[in-house]
């Protein structure tokens, strides 16, 4: 049922509900909406719907609302969002709202808009007309504290992962007094004038990042970044339709565990005339950009545009804004060592901004610059491998008196909601956060490898391993079995988000690995003379044994292995023919 709540709001002095929603009273699951006005500064402006699905908890001693990103519709996440509070839930309620624009709240419909086709954004703003300025996080946190006034509801916690993070500063901006709390995951970085940082890096530190932290990655001639450079480069003069440029572009993110440990060691051996370990990476990326049309289509760009800021004044009409991009593109090339038109053959810049046709005639700043914020707990967690820095976060909020920001080592975006070790950790932060108001810091980590150094193509290209009682070319084949061993397991990583599902995969050189509740090699040749066959149990904490047939040419040897799979420094043990060692 539908509640107007007519009068407009301001931070100073939030106007209370005329009547309590009948989902006040609930004691179970209650989906609701409540009507609000299109321009809160404006309270004859249009009425809109805004939903909502609150859960009461029996006792409760507060309210978490939450939103997990986007910026897309909420209430299809509720049960993911229950998930990630869990026994938070057993003592406060959950309140979860469908951002205006979206889902069940007066969705904007934009049929046939593409973000990649400027003309068909153009057309969309046209069709929304005007109202669409109104489609911000400035106005949905006025409609969230309509609908915790229409709940009766006191100050609430609030959880906010992703673009949800965005959502949280707006809403405490406008109401301090309405929070005790707040836990923010992957953090949207907000400007000095009050904006999100929206504009598109490539961020090719990370892979220095990662390869410093590796003495074998470390050792390769040159920097991480600049071994991608010659990469991209290579590429675009000598196009290779097994590593498209759009797979070049996705594969330079070290956040997926896989891609962390070999795409520098891989760019590496591509460059010296071994394109195998980067085209294996390759053929788990599409080869072009995925189409991007979900029907909330139209209120994503809206809150995108209103929220953010880029590179051309946002009172300029869309070609000013267009010429502003492209001198800025190329002046500043932000997207070094890529071009947009390494993506788009037309109307490349537009394509990539896809606020040049959306007109933001109105101010509404997310964060108003100079606005004071109250001195409620909060706690940040960043990772290394996010869209943003740790230090970049930490700088942005700054602005809370009382903020507490954790670097995660090798963390990546989303951590709260991973379905790993790591996510359990950062759960674990935010429930006792949510509970007790206490920030615990559980060391939390993805930093669970170490990047490979150069891919090696056969036996003597190897070191061999430092096993005693057996001769050189024993210990070669033992380190060719075992760096068989770890490429295959480390597909299993909890952060191994490529692999999540995949059955199987040809080995680097030649065979099948397959991925069961053991994984079984099949003449795998990581190296080319030398093919391993066997099998690996893989513990749940990421203990290793394998039992092998290492073959070159006419010659076999078993070979067996233990070692801790997912770790910093992995130790072996096993036996080679019968003869221990480690």
């Amino acid at each position: 049922m539908g509640l107007v709540l007519a009068t407009a709001l301001s931070p100073a002095a939030p106007a209370p509900a005329a009547e309590l929603h009948e989902c006040a009273t609930a004691t179970t699951r209650c989906d609701g909406s409540v009507e609000v006005p299109l321009d809160w500064e404006n309270p004859s402006s249009e009425r809109i719907s805004v939903a909502f699905t609150f859960i009461p908890a029996k006792d409760a001693d507060g309210t978490v609302a939450a939103n997990r990103g986007g910026p897309q519709p909420a209430l299809p996440e509720v049960p993911v969002i229950q998930q990630v509070l869990g026994p938070v839930l057993d003592r406060k309620n959950l309140l979860v709202m469908d951002p205006r624009g979206m889902g069940k709240s007066s969705p904007l419909r934009c049929p046939g808009a593409d973000p990649f086709k400027p003309a068909t954004i153009a057309a969309c703003a046209e069709s929304v007309g005007p109202r669409g300025a109104y489609f911000t996080a400035d106005q949905a946190s006025h409609d969230l504290d309509a609908v915790r006034r229409a709940l009766g509801l006191g100050k609430m916690s609030y959880f906010g992962n992703s673009y949800g993070t965005l959502y949280a500063q707006a809403y405490v901006a406008r109401y301090p007094n309405s929070v005790d709390a707040i836990f923010l995951d992957s953090s949207l970085v907000i400007g000095r004038d009050g904006y999100a940082e929206q504009g598109f890096r490539a961020r090719l530190d990370y892979l220095d990042l990662v390869c410093e932290r590796s003495e074998a990655c470390d050792s390769l001639p040159g920097t991480a970044s600049g071994i991608w450079t010659r990469l991209v480069d290579r590429l675009r003069k000598q196009p290779d339709p097994q590593v498209t440029m759009h797979q070049a572009f996705t594969l330079r993110e070290p956040a997926e565990a896989v891609l962390g440990r070999e795409v520098v060691a891989a760019a590496h051996a591509y460059l010296n005339d071994d394109p195998a370990p980067l085209r294996r990476l390759a053929r788990l990326t599409p080869k072009t950009i995925p189409p991007f049309d979900p029907p909330w289509l139209a209120g994503h760009v809206a809150f995108r545009c209103g929220d953010g800021s880029f590179p051309f004044d946002r009172l300029a009409s869309p070609a000013e804004r267009q010429a502003q991009a492209e001198r800025y593109y190329e002046r500043e090339r932000p997207m070094a060592p890529y071009r947009p038109t390494d993506f788009f053959p037309a109307e490349a810049v537009a394509s990539q901004e896809w606020c040049i046709n959306w007109p933001t005639p109105r101010h509404s700043p997310p964060r108003p610059p100079g606005q004071a914020l109250p001195d409620v707990p909060v706690l940040v967690m960043a990772g290394d491998f996010d869209g943003n820095r740790p230090a970049e976060v930490a700088r942005s909020l700054r602005v809370f008196p009382n903020a507490t920001v954790i670097r995660i080592p090798f963390g990546i975006h989303a951590q709260s909601l991973l379905p790993s070790p790591l996510g359990e950790c950062v759960r674990g932060m935010l429930r006792t956060f949510l509970t007790t108001k206490q920030v615990v810091d559980r060391k939390c980590t993805g930093e669970n490898y170490r990047a490979v150094g150069a891919f090696p193509q056969k036996l003597g290209d190897l070191a061999p391993h430092p096993a005693r009682h057996l001769s050189s070319g024993q210990r070669r084949i033992l380190a060719a079995a075992f760096a068989t061993a770890a490429d295959a397991t480390a597909r299993r990583n909890p952060h191994a988000f490529y692999y999540f599902g995949r059955s199987a995969e040809p080995g680097l050189r030649g065979g099948q690995v397959t991925f069961g509740q053991d994984l079984t090699l099949d003449k795998v040749r990581f190296v080319r003379d030398l093919r391993v066959s066997g099998s690996i149990k893989l513990t749940p904490d990421g203990r290793a044994t394998a039992t092998l047939r290492a073959e070159t040419g006419r010659r076999s040897h078993e070979v067996t292995l233990t070692w801790t799979a997912f770790g910093t420094r992995p130790s072996l043990s096993g036996t080679f023919d019968g003869i221990p060692f480690g």
